[in-house]
């Protein structure tokens, strides 16, 4: 389940990074997406101490198609 909310939390945050270099936020909204994204980060941060995973655990491999989140 967390990795399916890792995925999610990563996939917003690439979207709202593009629709920020695009200029499609107003400052507003780019103050309010950053704060909403780093207090999930936190909490998943949270989430994984709580159950002793590191961010690699939340990684599932496909086989051939590779890694389900990026390795970045």
């Amino acid at each position: 389940m967390l990795t399916l909310v890792e995925l999610v939390r990563q996939l917003v945050e690439r979207q709202c990074v593009r629709r920020m270099e695009q200029g499609d936020l107003s400052d507003e909204q780019i103050e309010t997406l950053g704060m909403t994204l780093m207090r999930l980060e936190e909490a998943m941060t949270e989430l994984r101490e709580r159950f002793g995973l590191s961010p690699s655990d939340l990684n599932l491999d496909l086989g051939p198609l590779g890694t389900l989140l990026p390795t970045d």
